[in-house]
């Protein structure tokens, strides 16, 4: 690990090569001397559109002086309690760099970004200690432009949608855990990164408020920065039909390039009776096919990821089928195909069975009454899964990746332990500071 004053002084040579890219932001946290290059963020910094930048959602902050030479780590935020920082950016993919730490003291910092979206969990740093991290981010807006970046079209969004924080044309860092002490910020776009689109339903998206959790929020923490940015355009109660109606994946699409993934995972909803119903053998494979036959003519890498078991055991302690032939229908389009298939059904059930009935609560929504603020009643939902749950899940589909020996494989970071379903992590060690927001809402689909 590099020292003190190399860390710094490899942020101000970062902030240099940045000062001719008009695109590039750089922001030195606190009330005290300002780094050349650098826009100072006091604690009374409030976001507006105007600005363009700020502390967001009601954040409470302070600034901490520190008697130390370099305007970079001389003062830093914090707060008692999680705070938001927004910054409104083009969409597109960037590389977050940020300074953690204090010169006379200890600090904690979990980094999630837009919709509870996971990038680094408790990062501590010891008495003195300062370091740099660094994440690459996907920033979205809901409108289709074309190759001339004019707009042709637009997203058909839900109304919950409305309230999301990654549609709303801002990048906002979530900076939590028991000592967030933030010194700087630098956000540099990145246009060579391979972006891997999601494309899935309420178990794959970016759930927006505790307790709530899906696979694809996990996701990119698995991942070296720089190389690799997640794109999540997943939404609850989305089908393969539906989600091309509301035009999610024309936005796809629109912003995909030559090289990039599409990870596609549908069955829970399209197995209902409905307008939206897709027959597993007939018309859910005939859509899979076209979606594959318009990755490949765009030459995006289409992946299909074969929906995880609800929790639903019987009485010897085995999950029982609930998703139909929905799975065995991806499994054989994908080798019709010639794809990449993540067999999650599969993952999961041995997942699951390794809990066991009451072990594997745990990970999904199950709470007592009154557990998160506005809940009066309990929860209870054998579908969706808590924070634990779809940590567990992401496991999951990076071990297959790691298995199949996916070109994806060698952006795997380095510290990212394999992982075998029949022995998943423990539930006690499993480390989730809870976000400020929090719904008694059950997403939506099943």
């Amino acid at each position: 690990m590099l020292v003190r004053p190399a860390i710094i002084a490899l942020f101000y040579l970062l902030a240099q090569q940045c000062l001719h890219a008009q695109t590039a932001y750089r922001f030195d946290f606190g009330n005290g001397a300002t780094a050349p290059g650098f826009t100072k963020i006091t604690s009374d910094c409030k976001f507006s559109y105007q600005k363009g930048f700020g502390f967001d959602q009601q954040s409470v902050v302070q600034s901490v002086e520190r008697k130390d030479k370099h305007p970079l780590t001389n003062d830093f935020i914090t707060s008692a309690k999680p705070f938001f920082f927004s910054v409104k950016l083009p969409e597109g993919n960037y590389d977050v760099k940020l300074l953690l730490g204090d010169v006379a003291g200890t600090s904690a910092t979990t980094v999630r970004a837009e919709c509870r979206r996971l990038f680094f969990n408790d990062i501590k740093t010891k008495y003195g200690q300062i370091i740099s991290k660094t994440f690459t981010v996907h920033v979205k807006d809901s409108i289709i432009r074309d190759a001339d970046g004019e707009a042709v079209s637009k997203v058909r969004l839900k109304p919950r949608e409305a309230s999301y924080l990654h549609w709303d044309n801002l990048l906002t860092i979530e900076f939590n855990d028991s000592a967030a002490k933030i010194c700087a910020l630098e956000i540099i776009p990145n246009t060579k990164a391979t972006t891997i689109f999601l494309a899935g339903n309420s178990t794959v998206v970016d759930q927006d408020r505790e307790p709530w959790a899906a696979w694809g929020q996990m996701f990119p923490s698995f991942f070296k920065s720089g190389n690799v940015c997640v794109a999540n355009y997943a939404e609850s109660g989305e089908t393969l039909k539906a989600f091309k109606g509301e035009r999610r994946l024309d936005k796809i699409w629109s912003m995909a390039k030559a090289g990039d993934y599409l990870f596609i995972e549908f069955a829970h909803n399209d197995q209902k009776p409905g307008s939206n119903h897709l027959d597993p053998f007939t018309t859910y494979k005939q859509t899979l096919k076209e979606w594959i036959a318009e990755a490949r003519k765009r030459n995006v890498i289409p992946v299909l990821v074969s929906s995880m078991n609800r929790r639903t055991f019987d009485s010897s302690g085995k999950i029982t089928n609930s998703l139909g032939d929905y799975p065995e229908a991806m499994r054989q389009i994908a080798k019709e195909e010639g794809v990449a298939l993540i067999d999650l059904n599969v993952m999961s059930k041995i997942l699951y069975e390794s809990w066991g009935s009451q072990q594997s609560i745990k990970a999904f929504v199950h709470y007592p009454a009154n557990t998160f603020p506005h809940q009066p009643t309990e929860l209870k939902d054998d579908t969706h899964f808590s924070t634990y749950g779809a940590f567990e899940l992401a496991r999951c589909v990076v071990q297959s990746i790691r298995e199949q020996r996916l070109p994806l494989v060698k952006y795997i970071r380095k510290d990212v332990a394999s992982f075998n379903p029949e022995h998943p992590d423990k539930y006690e060690q499993f480390y989730w500071p809870l976000s400020s927001f929090s719904s008694s809402t059950k997403p939506d689909g099943n």
